[in-house]
């Protein structure tokens, strides 16, 4: 006959193992799940919401973002009912921003122009980046005559000073007595500064390209068969799109600053288009006599060019381990 106290004995001694390897199974399940790593996206956002800039720039943003969409929520002033009685006064408690020569209220046309300087800004950014990643990615990858051809080519684009491109671009579109509508002349403006700005975006990403091309994942993939559509989908991709992100932020704001400029020298937007160039093109010739309607379209252009470069500026640190 067996002893029950060793029966009782060896199935508490039996409990308490598997307790106890109940316990290590859940210490190393848990230390397996910290050891996880991270990708550089989270690692990024993890950064980002840690930086006062960010923060900052992105407040900015939402505010000219809802300007945009629905500028209604900052004035119920039509920005184009006019009042000569009005003209050029200055800022008081009825218009805050004054009066401009036609007695259109300021502060109601900075509103509403948030919406075209930004849509110019953002169709600018997204065609300039597609171009350029698209010719950059097969130039990179390319490596040969192929590589020389587009680089070649986009030096011809990039020997091109900003402003004297658009000027002959525009005016050959548009006759000097010729008053365009707003969608195509909307489109023009952003037609022309892609076609003047691609050649950054995409020695950017022919460079991250080349960079990502001599890893060893790309190098697995091309030795496993792997067609060079799905390695340019699914490797090079995916690794080369944040220095040309960075970009994009950047150069968003510089597009909304270079609207303002074709606007001022009469070859960009221009009325019936309510936008902030519009408005400093339309008081260069008043600012002595009433220097409000330059300044505040003016300063509205600056803080969003500001804002947008700030961003930039905290996603490129965030997004390059090296600076961490």
């Amino acid at each position: 006959m067996s002893d029950p106290g060793s029966v009782s004995g060896g199935t508490g001694l039996e409990a308490s193992a598997a307790a106890g390897v109940d316990q290590l199974s859940h210490v190393d399940d848990s230390s397996q799940k910290q050891k996880k790593p991270r990708s550089l996206w989270s690692d990024a956002w993890g950064e980002l919401r840690t930086k006062p800039t960010f923060i900052i720039s992105l407040v900015i943003i939402a505010i000219i973002v809802l300007m945009a969409a629905w500028p209604t929520l900052f004035t119920s002033v039509d920005p184009r009912a006019a009042d000569l009685d009005k003209s050029l006064q200055p800022p008081s408690g009825d218009a805050w921003f004054g009066y401009d020569l036609q007695g259109y209220d300021v502060y109601a046309r900075a509103m509403h122009g948030a919406r075209a300087s930004l849509l110019v800004g953002i169709f600018a950014t997204l065609l300039t980046v597609l171009i350029g990643s698209t010719v950059g990615i097969i130039a990179g990858y390319a490596k040969t005559w192929i590589d020389s051809v587009l680089s070649r080519f986009s030096d011809i684009f990039a020997g091109i000073p900003f402003v004297l491109g658009a000027i002959v671009i525009l005016t050959t579109l548009n006759a000097p007595t010729e008053n365009p509508g707003v969608f195509r002349i909307i489109t023009q403006v952003v037609l022309s500064i892609a076609v003047l700005s691609w050649p950054v975006a995409m020695r950017i990403m022919r460079s991250a390209t080349l960079v990502a091309k001599q890893q060893d994942y790309v190098k697995a993939a091309r030795g496993l068969g792997a067609s060079p559509l799905r390695i340019v989908f699914r490797h090079l991709l995916p690794n080369t799109v944040a220095p040309v992100l960075v970009y994009a932020t950047i150069a968003l704001g510089a597009f909304i600053g270079a609207e303002a400029t074709l606007a001022f020298l009469g070859i960009g937007l221009r009325p019936p288009v309510v936008s902030w160039g519009v408005m400093i093109s339309e008081s260069r010739d008043y600012f002595q006599s009433a220097p409000h309607m330059l300044l505040f379209p003016a300063g509205f252009v600056t803080i969003t060019v500001l804002a947008f470069v700030m961003l930039g500026d905290a996603v490129r640190d965030a997004l390059d381990p090296k600076s961490r």
